[in-house]
């Protein structure tokens, strides 16, 4: 991938020179002009300035010189109101501004949630198709993504229906070295060897949203070799006794463990309630707990018996619903444990009921106006 991104400049978008505003004084210290810049302001009915505004008001000569002394957290503060795509020529009106654009406060958490590959299941594994013009649709917004932020985003959050190769993880690992947190519930075009590099260069992780994967050993022990800080992990799919088995063995020291809406069986859930002494917060809201009878017929559990109870009681925070009427509890079980989130809203997937791990409302850095900007011809 190039680093040099190639958005289209919504200040240029009409054909013809760009009419330039004409000089005017400067507006005295405390006038509102941030304020408005960010959104009007208070009890006022100004609209919020567009970017076109924002740009010439920074070539325009006679107001140059105070946007380059104005304090960089007055222009962090207007700039955190701005999209990707809005961002992009911002960031290239002058050098003050290219600095408040990548400030921490506008990164620290890049959301993705919005963005979904254009794919067709298959057969064979991966099991999925990708269409050529979405990965290269994918590259455009990861290269204007990392241009820009510098190094500075902390948090990456990808839609369960967004399918990376390796050469998207490999770009965003190598430009995003000190991430505390990814979220990407999708590893189907994502190798072995892929996964294990990106958390090589992830030293500062602390936590990772995955899903079900065939052998997890391998990204518990890469996790407790590099992420010193790691605590917090929550599995999407299924946990059997051989994930249980990796988490306790190589993460012994996991403070956070979420489960929610995953096929859990019983083996597991007592796997990790009996071998990780510091565990503090345990989340198996909505998940179909079973446990395999002698006869080798599933047998759901829909009730969790005193002993596993008073086990779960010592953690400092235990979620755990398995009831019928719960409209979550009677998806999963529509779904056999495996949870279609196609066919559910579109806020459910993002949410649990551990605070630190619930991803809220859809971020303002990458919005609707940013799916119609970043097409690929």
């Amino acid at each position: 991938m190039s680093d040099a991104p190639s958005i289209p400049d919504p200040a240029r978008r009409r054909s013809g020179p760009v009419a330039r505003s004409p000089p005017r004084s400067p507006p005295p210290p405390h006038a509102p002009e941030t304020a408005a810049l960010a959104g009007g302001a208070p009890g006022s009915s100004s609209p919020r300035r567009s970017v076109r505004d924002l740009i010439i008001m920074g070539e325009n000569k006679s107001m140059g010189k105070i946007w380059e002394d104005m304090e960089t957290d007055v222009l962090v503060k207007i700039f955190k109101e701005l999209n990707l795509v809005e961002l992009s020529p911002v960031s290239q009106v002058c050098r003050s501004w290219r600095l408040a654009c990548s400030d921490p406060l506008i990164w620290g958490t890049l959301d993705f949630g919005l963005l979904i590959s254009n794919f067709i299941q298959t057969r064979a594994s991966p099991y999925i198709w990708v269409d050529d013009r979405s990965d290269k649709r994918l590259s455009k917004i990861l290269r204007l993504a990392m241009a820009i932020s510098r190094g500075n985003v902390n948090c990456m959050i990808f839609h369960y229906n967004l399918y990376m190769k390796d050469e998207h993880l490999n770009y965003i690992s190598q430009r995003s070295p000190h991430l505390k947190r990814l979220v990407m519930p999708a590893w189907n075009r994502i190798s072995k060897d892929g996964i294990c590099m990106a958390i090589q260069r992830w030293e500062e992780l602390e936590s990772l949203t995955m899903p079900s994967i065939g052998y997890p050993p391998y990204i518990m022990e890469e996790l407790a070799k590099k992420c010193k800080n790691f605590k917090e992990l929550k599995v999407m799919g299924s946990f059997d006794l051989l994930f249980a088995s990796a988490v306790t063995t190589y993460l012994p020291k996991l403070k956070v463990l979420s489960l929610r809406c995953s096929k859990v069986t019983m083996g597991a859930l007592l796997c990790v309630l009996n071998s990780m002494e510091h565990l503090e917060v345990l989340n198996i809201s909505h998940c179909l707990l079973f446990e395999i009878a002698t006869n080798g017929r599933r047998q759901v559990i829909h009730e969790l018996d005193n002993n596993t109870l008073e086990r779960a009681s010592q953690l400092r925070e235990f979620h755990h619903c398995q009831s019928r009427q719960c409209l979550a509890c009677q998806r999963m079980m529509m779904d056999d444990g495996i949870l279609r989130w196609y066919r559910y809203e579109d806020w459910f997937w993002r949410r649990d009921e551990v605070s630190s791990l619930d991803l809220k409302d859809y971020g303002r850095l990458f919005g609707a106006q940013c799916e119609m900007l970043t097409s690929v011809d």
